[in-house]
């Protein structure tokens, strides 16, 4: 289950919500508004959590009467929609901060905050590890921001408490603010990069381009080795959820019969699938020129009106 796309999810879910409540608890229980920081990133992040979940299930239902291409665009809209989560609690926290500069505050305990983001820290770090590969295996883009959720946790939980641990040792307690800023800061820069991946597949950008030339690089060998393949051009490449979606347009010999273009489509699809996992082919196949210099004699024009 732990293997899954929904079991990953769902356990992503469960995690927020302890750490949510954990942090929250003990944060306002010792007054440390960078412990309070991090509850509020916590409970942002279990939104995108349950955001995560609704759209990994619903991205896997196949194509409908509504849904032509399929419900894949769920997962970036949802990767879109966290990122602007995370900017919010950014926001929340960074005002929060500037509160407790300019009207002070004295934490009453620093050790229980610190042991809060020592559990924090691990608990994060062994799920981002989990999510992300999860992600990597089924492409999911959902669960590769929540998995950048759980990573960017790791970090600010660390960083906060490296801040209690100096307030500790210094008893300066506006360094605990400070601190909060700069969490607040490092959570707006994984919101951008979340934001900008999930946008230009909403945007059907073109693939990256080691996929696009993995494409290429398919086709080229196919040039070389089918003899009724004259040339390809305008290839153009867009993602929807995991799945590809590769148009071309294939120049055949006048002299290729229906079937052997309909043979070459289907090796090809095959061979752009083994090359880059679930893709969707939509090739358009046109004849070559009369003048064609690669075909010559053996290719005479065809002369009955269309």
């Amino acid at each position: 289950m732990l293997n899954s796309k929904n079991g990953v999810a769902a356990l992503s879910v469960a995690l927020n919500v302890f750490l949510t409540l954990l942090k929250l608890g003990v944060g306002i229980a010792i007054g440390s508004v960078s412990v309070i920081s991090e509850a509020v990133h916590s409970g942002i992040d279990l939104v995108a959590a349950v955001m995560a979940l609704i759209a990994v299930r619903t991205s896997s239902r196949p194509p409908d009467e509504k849904h032509h291409y399929g419900h894949g665009k769920v997962e970036s809209l949802a990767g879109a929609a966290e990122g602007a989560l995370i900017f919010l609690a950014a926001l929340l926290i960074i005002n929060e901060a500037i509160q407790k500069l300019l009207h002070g505050a004295e934490l009453e305990s620093v050790d229980a905050g610190i042991y809060v983001m020592a559990v924090s820290t691990v608990g994060n770090l062994v799920l981002a590890r989990l999510v992300m590969k999860v992600a990597r295996d089924t492409d999911s883009q959902a669960l590769e921001a929540d998995g950048w959720h759980h990573a960017t946790d790791v970090l600010t939980s660390l960083g906060v408490a490296l801040g209690l641990g100096v307030v500790w040792l210094t008893g300066h307690s506006e360094l605990d603010p400070l601190v909060a800023i700069g969490v607040a800061l490092f959570i707006c820069k994984a919101a951008y990069d979340i934001t900008l991946r999930s946008a230009g597949d909403l945007l059907d950008s073109s693939l990256p381009e080691d996929e696009q030339a993995r494409i290429l690089k398919v086709l080229d060998s196919h040039i070389q080795s089918v003899q009724d393949l004259v040339e390809y051009h305008q290839v153009r490449t867009r993602k929807s959820g995991a799945e590809r979606h590769v148009d071309l347009h294939l120049v055949m010999k006048r002299n290729a019969t229906v079937q052997q273009s309909h043979d070459l489509c289907d090796h090809l699809e095959d061979h752009l699938q083994e090359a880059l996992g679930p893709v969707s082919l939509n090739i358009h196949v046109e004849p070559c020129e009369a003048d064609c210099a690669q075909c010559g004699p053996s290719c005479p024009p065809d002369d009955r009106a269309v």
